[in-house]
């Protein structure tokens, strides 16, 4: 058998990989992945972590050996507190080398279900209720930080929690003492109450003491997706999925994420991206990833320092959203050596082609623009490092993966693919592509039988492919607004209006930002007779929102509501109207004062705009400006 390709170039490459087969010897679980690492290289350094910017010269490390003693300890002490292959443990915690032990070891011991600790207790219940978690991992009281206050807010109205167990801050706070966890926490009724490093101590680091044998259908992790509020979506992955999606990745990436490379984390971790390109992909490499403070990139004086940080801990590979990637410009690399730095990859939202540019050209970091979905595991499609990275794109599928445009007909039924360049519903097919919603009436219209034997996912996106293989996304994922890498769903808005006396109708729709990709803004028609305003409902939502990125930046009470001809709401008018105002607004704050911007009229082109400007002005300017946003764009004078 030939070798495999060193990397992807072409989707030529793709499909030699994959014409060898899958490997025979892939490993049976993400345990067993980062088992076969420490095996391998035992003394290499696998995990780094600084609590503040200003010590990141002096992190704490852990060798392979030491990651999987941590984290099969981990595995122990869940399997103490009686769980088995289908216990779900709960983390809600910051950046932290306690959350990858929690990750991997709780996957070791049961199903890993991710919460965001910035979310309110009544968000934090609904998710541990709708994924029936039995053990919740969470912050120690420590000065400074709410997440106990929110998750003990939380636990008392979930009745399938047994066991809550502490991570202290303090033990990573030099000259501090260990604050006793156990003793300042209050004791639920029927809660037990644990301290993480104590349930550890003395739990072998060798073996699992349970003996488990990890089918790779068992489930590995449960996310949260798709709305904080009402009945959340669980979305159920296995550890086929999370196997197959992070070797598929390392094919493609092959030579960026591997032994001797050095890969920055300061996205959260209870996000896929940070899990898998972050985590599983870099540990079952062998690659050495730097943990930046608990809070990751929204530390104080994190971006101030990334350059500093990439020059000191020799950074190959970091991975973002567009608001990242933003930020970073803002600080200049003059006197910094970026020598090791080779690429950034950026999801979870479109990246502004002129940003794109601009950081390029700035650092000389090329970034690598791909595609996801959690029900995908993590990623999908990648611009190939070693090719032609088409500006705009989501690059090529993965080795293993499926990607293709189909028409579907009104029913939602497969009809036929599509022609090359032909826009259609977005699927993906492969090994990566989760078992389903927990809760079975979710995963009604999510699989098309195309007829080919194959389970595709209907990603809910549109898209398009070229005849080289590189996909294209057309059109937005029903209605979903993404701020800075976050999906907003706009129920999360509307509902809580609805209960208000005055509200007859809501509407919430993405208006464009260059910094965030969209904020979220909502339009209110009220009932006759009534007197609320803008100020009063925007206070009643600040109250009734549990994420504080969904809530509204703005709202507009008008007269009457765009409708169908059936009486549906039809916010693509609405969606209109707000990336009219904030294109001309930004035109208008550079200078073309009287430049006025519109959707284009033609209904098969809804995602480009037509700006107009006095006869002479400086187009070469404003078309930098318009290059922040992510719409196509012509510009027409007077």
């Amino acid at each position: 058998m030939s070798a495999r390709p060193r990397g992807v170039a072409t989707l030529a490459d793709v499909e030699a990989i994959e014409a060898q087969g899958w490997p025979q010897d892939m490993p049976g679980s993400t345990y067993e992945a980062i088992r076969r690492t420490a095996d391998r290289t035992p003394s290499a350094p696998a995990l780094s972590f600084f609590l503040t910017t200003d010590r990141h010269r002096t992190p704490e490390t852990w060798t392979y050996q030491q990651l999987l003693g941590e984290i099969t300890r981990a595995a122990n002490a869940f399997h103490s507190l009686g769980s088995g292959e289908d216990t779900v443990i709960a983390y809600i915690l910051p950046n932290l080398p306690e959350t990858h032990f929690v990750i991997w070891g709780g996957q070791a011991a049961g199903i890993v279900f991710s919460v965001n600790p910035l979310l309110e207790p009544q968000a934090i219940a609904d998710l541990l209720r709708a994924a029936g978690a039995t053990i919740v991992v969470t912050l120690a009281p420590f000065p400074g930080t709410d997440t106990w206050e929110k998750v003990a807010g939380a636990v008392d109205q979930v009745d399938s929690v047994r066991h809550i167990v502490l991570v202290d801050l303090a033990e990573h706070v030099p000259g501090t003492s260990s604050a006793p966890s156990r003793d300042t926490a209050p004791v639920m009724s029927g809660i037990d109450v644990h301290d993480f490093t104590a349930l550890r101590a003395g739990q072998p680091e060798d073996h699992l003491v349970s003996g488990r044998v990890i089918a790779l259908d068992d489930f590995s992790s449960y996310f949260g997706t798709g709305g904080t509020t009402g009945l959340p979506k669980i979305a159920m992955r296995t550890h086929r999925n999370e196997v197959s999606d992070a070797f598929s990745t390392s094919y493609l990436l092959s030579g960026i994420v591997g032994e001797g490379k050095n890969i920055f984390c300061g996205l959260p971790m209870f996000h896929v991206n940070a899990v898998l390109m972050t985590g599983l992909v870099p540990f079952s490499q062998g690659a050495h990833v730097v943990l930046g403070t608990p809070q990751g990139y929204r530390a104080d004086g994190l971006f101030a320092a990334f350059w500093d940080i990439v020059q000191h801990h020799r950074i190959h590979f970091f991975s973002g959203v567009p608001t990242i990637y933003a930020a970073l410009l803002e600080h200049s690399t003059d006197g910094y050596d970026l020598g090791s730095l080779e690429y950034g990859i950026c999801g979870a939202a479109p990246l502004p082609v002129e940003l794109m540019r601009r950081f390029e050209r700035s650092t000389g970091v090329k970034i690598l623009e791909g595609y996801g979905l959690t029900e995908g595991t993590c990623v999908s499609s990648v611009n190939p490092p070693l090719g032609e990275r088409r500006t705009g794109s989501i690059g090529l599928r993965i080795p293993f993966q499926r990607m293709k445009a189909v028409v579907l007909d009104d029913a939602g039924a497969y009809v036929r693919d599509c022609a090359v360049e032909e826009t259609g519903a977005l699927l993906i097919s492969g090994p990566n592509v989760f078992a389903g919603y927990r809760v079975a009436a979710q995963n009604a219209n999510l699989w098309v039988d195309t007829g080919d034997g194959d389970r595709w996912l209907n990603t809910g996106d549109l898209g398009r492919q070229d005849a080289d293989g590189y996909s294209w996304l057309t059109g937005r994922k029903k209605e979903l607004i993404i701020r800075g890498g976050h999906n907003i769903d706009p129920s999360v808005i509307e509902t809580p209006l609805y209960a208000h006396p005055d509200v007859q109708y809501a509407a919430a729709v993405g208006r464009p930002d260059p910094r965030v990709g969209e904020l979220p803004v909502v339009y209110v028609q009220l009932k006759d007779g009534a007197t609320a305003d803008e100020k009063d409902l925007l206070a009643y939502l600040d109250e009734r929102i549990a994420e504080r990125a969904a809530r509204p930046k703005a709202l507009h009470i008008i007269d009457s509501m765009p409708m169908t001809a059936v009486g549906k709401l039809f916010k693509p008018a609405l969606g209109r109207r707000e990336t009219e105002a904030a294109l001309t607004a930004a035109l208008r704050d550079a200078g073309f004062m009287d430049a006025v911007v519109r959707r284009h009229p033609d209904p098969d082109l809804p995602q480009n705009v037509i700006a107009t400007l006095p006869a002479g002005a400086d187009v070469d300017s404003a078309a930098k400006v318009l290059g922040a946003f992510t719409f196509p764009f012509t510009i027409t004078t007077d």
